[in-house]
């Protein structure tokens, strides 16, 4: 059963069951791609932190990074083709249905994931991977559905603050469960009994995300169906809208210059997000193995619970000062977050960087997916522009992730990266001088 859209857009009813999607969803991005899955995977890599791969030893983490890079490479490659094709039928919600399923059974598939079943376990996190961001191509082109211009902040702003309520209060049960695994009747000694926690928490965010997601599939519309009749270029419809997204960039001058310093501040912004932990295990020098799991996790659940504030306050930030000055201030102090990050080397210092990068984390995406959204033209086909947005978050990931491998590997650590995000938060800010939106 679906709720009648025109009887539904601006209601609490259906904004709230928009923005409780992020309640579910996030838990995959906080558990998997930033806290026990990195924590885990490194866990395995104890003796020897290489992989041979091709005939050549490859660092684990840069492994990790290629692979992400390789899943965002195939989401780039699907998402118009299955927008446009939700687009043209008018049921975008079957296919947010689809990837949640197969992000939340991929999710419980990391279970398998050891030394010895590397390639089950990397092809779980893969399709975890394209599960979750493909969900959210669907679940980001709804905004303008649900919810009118004036709306969009508070909406966007909204969905954030569940998803890191939501996906704290997981984590909490997760840790609790690493850390006194005995009394979740956890057998082994110590060290066993926490690599059992561990896997036990992968199978708790796929039943989460499954069943909570269900509330939003419940109420939100199935779509805007404008088709009269079948026509034989369905399959490449999805390119032919983002081709014509790319064509209405040239009358839309405004927009493409946001796009453009998106696309830059986005390469630094989700590879750090997504290597964050990866850096806490590798660069920081932490007391013992428990002391460097339990930090780790703590740094996280710091970053998650400062964010939920960070996300009101960019939200009020931008009523007062519009979105654009806003977005500068917060890739300005991303910059100076670099920096500081560079000579980071103690869990103390570790924990402060954690608490700024909290701060600016969460209104930085929520503040970014509300301004395209207020920049966009008036249209139904609503998919096709935020598929548009997606492709370019995505490829700026694979950019940023691959970039980021390619400098782990050759210099042998992490910290170099540091650099090349912040000459890229600069350049962004930069970009965004020259961009123009209205808060009405």
């Amino acid at each position: 059963m679906s709720v009648k859209f025109h009887i539904e857009k601006r209601s609490k009813k259906i904004i709230n069951a928009w923005a409780s999607y992020d309640w579910a969803n996030s838990v995959f991005f906080l558990v998997i791609t930033s806290t026990i899955f990195p924590i885990y995977y490194s866990s395995l890599f104890v003796e020897k932190n290489t992989v041979i791969l091709f005939d050549n030893d490859v660092n684990h983490t840069s492994l990790i990074s290629y692979i992400t890079a390789l899943a965002f490479t195939f989401i780039v490659f699907i998402s118009p083709l299955l927008s446009g094709i939700a687009d043209f039928i008018g049921n975008k919600k079957r296919f947010m249905k689809f990837f949640i399923f197969l992000g939340s059974f991929s999710c419980i598939g990391l279970y398998w994931l050891d030394i010895n079943n590397l390639i089950l376990g990397l092809s779980c996190y893969f399709f975890g991977l394209i599960g979750a961001w493909g969900s959210l191509v669907y679940y980001n082109s709804y905004l303008p559905d649900i919810a009118f211009q004036n709306q969009h902040d508070r909406a966007s702003a909204k969905g954030f603050a569940l998803g890191y309520i939501g996906s704290v209060t997981l984590l909490l049960i997760n840790l609790s469960m690493v850390m006194y695994p005995n009394f979740y009747g956890i057998t082994g000694d110590f060290e066993e009994a926490t690599i059992k926690a561990m896997k036990y928490s992968f199978i708790t965010v796929g039943i989460w995300w499954s069943i909570f997601s269900q509330y939003s599939l419940y109420y939100l519309p199935k779509g805007n169906n404008n088709s009269k009749k079948f026509r034989k270029d369905i399959v490449w419809n999805g390119y032919l809208e983002l081709k014509r997204v790319w064509g209405q960039l040239k009358n839309n001058l405004n927009l493409g210059k946001y796009l453009r310093a998106f696309f830059v501040y986005s390469i630094a912004l989700q590879t750090v997000m997504l290597i964050a932990a990866y850096f806490g295990e590798s660069e920081i020098l932490w007391d013992s193995q428990k002391s460097k799991t339990l930090g780790l996790i703590i740094s996280i659940l710091l970053i998650q619970i400062v964010a939920i504030i960070g996300a009101i306050i960019t939200t009020l930030a931008s009523e007062k000062y519009g979105n654009i000055k806003t977005l500068i201030a917060i890739n300005l102090i991303w910059a100076l977050i670099c920096i500081y990050a560079y000579f980071v080397k103690t869990p103390f210092q570790f924990y402060i960087a954690a608490g700024f990068v909290g701060m600016v984390m969460g209104g930085m995406q929520s503040l970014s997916r509300s301004t395209y959204s207020k920049l966009i033209p008036k249209t139904q086909n609503t998919t096709s522009f935020f598929s548009f947005y997606d492709v370019t978050e995505k490829i700026a990931i694979v950019i940023g992730m691959t970039a980021f491998g390619l400098i782990t590997q050759s210099s042998g650590g992490m910290r170099n990266s540091v650099f090349m995000f912040f000459i890229l938060f600069l350049i962004a800010a930069f970009l965004l001088r020259k961009v123009n939106v209205s808060n009405k």
